[in-house]
């Protein structure tokens, strides 16, 4: 398999997300690990934890193949996502478009799967951070729940935006 530079998915030990971002920028390695907001309860209490949003993965900005194996050799990683013979590789358009998603307090309820949905209307976003993105409608009522697609991950995020966010119908 041939390295291409750019932004990889790496696959890491479950619940080793953070320590392995934490190992990539000690040994300075562009990286990023998206994480939503979330309720955890207990039996005694509530807490508002960070998780990530794609369990046991955290992306790597990697420019040279020595980069490449630096990144693959810290504590936790595993391997580098590949669909077939093919790196998994994540464009930098995909990267923002995620960082605005888990940006934007007006979006709430973030989830990912991996199915695509059988129904619903693709409609576009006018309005907010995500202005111009092609989602699909999977629920409505004061709030629409949508699905983007991440092409390079082959996984769908799902969130809650605003009705005034999309584009009226004509």
């Amino acid at each position: 398999m041939k390295f291409t530079a750019g932004w990889h998915v790496l696959y890491v030990k479950s619940r080793w997300e953070k320590k392995v971002y934490d190992s990539l920028k000690e040994i300075s390695v562009e990286t990023f690990l998206p994480q939503v907001k979330t309720v955890k309860q207990w039996s005694d209490r509530k807490k508002t934890i960070l998780k990530p949003l794609f369990p046991s993965y955290v992306f790597a900005n990697v420019n040279s193949s020595l980069e490449f194996h630096k990144a693959l050799s810290v504590d936790g990683a595993c391997a580098y996502i590949r669909f077939g013979k093919e790196y998994a590789r994540v464009t930098e358009k995909e990267i923002n478009q995620i960082k605005l998603l888990i940006g934007d307090k007006n979006i709430t309820d973030i989830e990912t799967n991996v199915q695509l949905p059988r129904v619903g209307e693709t409609k576009k976003i006018m309005y907010g951070p995500l202005s111009g993105l092609d989602c699909e409608i999977i629920k409505a009522d004061n709030y629409n729940k949508i699905i983007v697609r991440i092409n390079s991950l082959r996984q769908n995020i799902m969130v809650t935006v605003p009705l005034y966010s999309f584009e009226q119908a004509v």
